[in-house]
């Protein structure tokens, strides 16, 4: 009769779940015990790189991941980093060592007397297994949670259950499929056809989900069909919409106020594949103009629960995108030229201004360059200069919390070897995931750093001005040279100092990873 480890091989195998990315610890060596060859294992030396990476390579392939972390600490250190997975509805399968089953009632070392509730404010499932017969079945569903809630699970396992047998049961999860179809019903379908087509001043705002599912240009031909302003949904973490588009009006500001603001003058908004809305900054007031009306679709049915006002519909947005392309008969609006970038700032003191790292990343890199970007002080600028027409061309930390940026590029690099990557991150939040770097170095993963150095946590001083705590203490970080750091970790680095310099670098094509340190000059996220 076979192991319970060697039947949970086969089932991740079969489901395609072969790299793991991981920290192992002592608990966890019982289940790497004889991976089979087809595996790879991406060895992180922190856990929330090890998470950050793991959440860029599924958002980069569209499909679940296996995260091997250790116990209780391992998995507390890796919680920051499973935020911003939870947010973008990233399908991780976290899978934690337990202490052997007679160790845990007395609380050994290594054990965890409740483990699943270690994650339960976090992730859409979490459990440990009754007994060792029932770990194949309850791997099984860790991965199918993850694929149909799009949100990381987790599974805590008591690494003497890796050994024993599986049980004669075991051998069906084998063959077991899970699909879900979230097509809108008759009704629905064409309730939601009339309003949109009735509407005199239609608005669109679309959500990371829509380039997570592969409806990027699929909803440029929505907008153009029907002529509407389309905006991006505040707090973005995926582009779904090319920014440079003539309809585009930008990313919503992420407050009640000025997202209320915007849709002022529309009868109908209809909101595709994003919550309604990720707030950030306190901005009180109405959540909607007075005679405007939101309808939201959303296959996150919890999303779609917590809206504080309009309607919803659970559906697959692809679905109902091809729904409404199919019904709504009115012409295409004429494609209009693309808006250029405009000139970019310049600093007036010593360093670049963001603009122009921006600008020389534009026009030096190839047009299908992906980038993951965790330069937080720098937003309005980034906007301002970049022209992204592409699907998965640019990633952002979904729940804000830092440390995604390089580990995150790391995993979309190794997710996606058909296209370059770029990690464009601040000296502040560099340091919350530094150690991916030497992940890209072992893997020779061809990723471009480009460092913005300014000396401080920027978004922070932003938001003292808002708050009104000017004068609050630890918003400065000056003293690092993160050449010396990539060198240390085995990535090549050079530092640049003026813009036809960084352009002669970025021209450069290399297959192995590299970190480019540029100082610019503060600026503010808006």
């Amino acid at each position: 009769m076979p192991s319970v480890r060697r039947v949970s091989h086969d089932f991740l195998e079969r489901q395609g779940l072969t790299t793991v990315f991981g920290n192992p610890g002592s608990n966890e060596l019982p289940f790497l015990a004889g991976l089979p060859d087809g595996f790879r294992y991406v060895l992180g030396l922190h856990e929330g790189a090890v998470v950050g990476m793991a959440d860029g390579y599924a958002q980069a392939t569209g499909r679940p991941v296996l995260v091997n972390l250790h116990a209780a600490s391992g998995s507390g250190n890796a919680m920051g980093a499973l935020t911003n997975a939870v947010a973008a509805r990233t399908p991780l399968v976290v899978l934690a060592g337990q202490q052997v089953r007679p160790a845990i009632g007395p609380e050994a070392n290594l054990a965890s007397v409740d483990a699943p509730a270690l994650m339960k404010p976090l992730v859409g499932w979490a459990a440990e297994p009754a007994c060792a017969e029932d770990v194949p079945r309850a791997l099984a569903q860790a991965v199918f949670e993850a694929r149909l809630q799009r949100r990381p699970t987790y599974l805590s396992v008591p690494y003497d259950d890796w050994s024993a047998e599986a049980g004669d049961n075991a051998l069906a999860v084998l063959d077991r499929r899970v699909e879900l179809a979230g097509v809108p019903g008759t009704g629905q379908g064409h309730r939601l056809v009339e309003r949109v087509a009735a509407a005199r001043r239609p608005a669109l705002v679309l959500g990371g989900d829509i380039d997570s599912d592969g409806l990027f240009d699929d909803a440029v031909r929505l907008a153009e069909r029907l002529g509407a302003p389309v905006w991006a949904a505040p707090s973005l973490f995926r582009l779904p919409f090319p920014n440079r588009h003539p309809q585009f009006q930008g990313v919503l500001p992420a407050g009640i106020a000025p997202v209320s603001a915007a849709f002022e003058g529309h009868d109908l908004v209809l909101v595709l594949g994003a919550p309604v809305f990720r707030y950030h900054e306190h901005l009180p007031g109405p959540y909607l103009p007075e005679g405007t009306r939101l309808i939201q679709v959303t296959g996150d049915a919890s999303a779609a629960a917590r809206a504080p006002m309009g309607e919803a519909l659970v559906a697959d947005p692809s679905a109902v995108v091809d729904l409404l392309l199919k019904s709504l008969d009115a012409p295409a609006t004429p494609a209009a030229p693309y808006r250029p970038a405009p000139e970019p700032l310049t600093a007036e003191g010593p360093g670049l201004h963001p603009e122009q790292v921006f600008a020389a990343l534009r026009d030096e890199l190839p047009a299908d360059t992906a980038y993951v970007v965790e330069s937080t002080s720098t937003n309005a600028a980034w906007w301002r200069q970049m022209d992204l027409r592409r699907p998965g061309s640019y990633y952002f930390p979904a729940a804000g919390g830092l440390g995604f940026g390089l580990p995150g590029a790391v995993g979309v690099a190794m997710a996606r070897p058909d296209r370059p990557v770029v990690a464009v991150v601040g000296d502040g939040s560099a340091n919350y995931g530094i150690t991916a770097l030497w992940t890209a170095a072992q893997h020779r993963v061809p990723l471009t750093v480009v460092l913005l150095r300014n000396g401080t946590y920027g978004a922070l001083r932003w938001f003292g001005g808002l708050l009104g705590v000017p004068d609050a203490p630890g918003l400065d970080i000056p003293g690092l040279d993160f050449t010396r750091i990539a060198e240390g970790y085995g990535v090549h680095a050079r530092h640049v100092d003026g813009a036809e310099e960084l352009r002669a670098v970025l021209a450069e094509r290399v297959d192995r990873p590299r970190l480019i340190q540029v100082d610019t000059a503060l600026t503010t996220p808006s």
